[in-house]
């Protein structure tokens, strides 16, 4: 027992996605929840602009939900490729910190999915194109969520191998309120659009919140985040 339990934190910090039974959060179908859950984070309400589109230096508050880069007592390091990484534990109760001006996150009208979305903003800032979806996103919902999802486009395309020995990747982490890591999905990358949906993993806290970073050398755009408006659901 004692090898299995070192066998499973040495892959949990190399960022490997563990088996269900690790987790508090697993994998779901994301159309079905979509159609189970009544909120949808679209930035529509925003006006359309062709990127780099609108720079936010300030959370971005939906009805249910506020949006940054990171949750308070987190910080911003350099990861690989040059993609921001989040590193430090939240701290309760649960906050959004947005990141420093121009390096936090801007909405465009996207192509790929044909409405508004999310690009969160890497260190080479707003307007610069090394900037756009290289950066981290933290969602804080106003209720804990029993199901959640989103819809990320990517742009990985590396056929001769040439971008870099760290392959591409989406990380997402789920934390309760109390900010304790709850559960994180790694997902490899290609390119266009992904829909990922998640719910817990049997009796335990919700999901507080989601921090998403990741190391696609075009970057990523996020857009529809599901979630339920209410009570705990599942």
């Amino acid at each position: 027992m004692m090898r299995c339990g070192a066998v499973l934190l040495t892959l949990a910090l190399l960022g490997v996605c563990l088996p269900a039974s690790a987790q508090g959060v697993v994998t779901a179908d994301y159309g079905d929840l979509a159609r189970q859950l009544d909120g949808r984070i679209a930035f529509e309400r925003l006006p359309r602009r062709p990127e780099p589109g609108l720079n936010l230096n300030a959370p971005y508050r939906t009805d249910g939900a506020t949006l940054g880069e990171r949750l308070a007592g987190q910080r911003i390091a350099a990861g690989a490729e040059g993609h921001d990484r989040v590193t430090g534990t939240p701290r309760p109760p649960l906050a959004i910190r947005a990141g420093a001006a121009g390096r936090s996150l801007a909405v465009a009208f996207h192509r790929g999915f044909g409405s508004n979305a999310l690009f969160p903003l890497g260190r080479a800032g707003f307007p610069a194109l090394g900037a756009r979806g290289e950066g981290a996103v933290a969602v804080l919902f106003d209720a804990d969520q029993g199901a959640v999802g989103l819809r990320i486009h990517s742009d990985y395309a590396d056929p001769l191998g040439g971008r870099g020995r760290v392959p591409a990747a989406v990380t997402i982490r789920f934390y309760a309120r109390d900010g304790r890591e709850i559960g994180r999905h790694t997902h490899a990358t290609t390119t266009g659009i992904r829909e990922l949906g998640y719910h817990r993993d049997g009796p335990g806290p919700g999901i507080a919140a989601m921090v998403i970073e990741n190391r696609d050398p075009g970057g990523i755009a996020i857009d529809d985040i599901i979630y339920s408006k209410a009570a705990l659901l599942f």
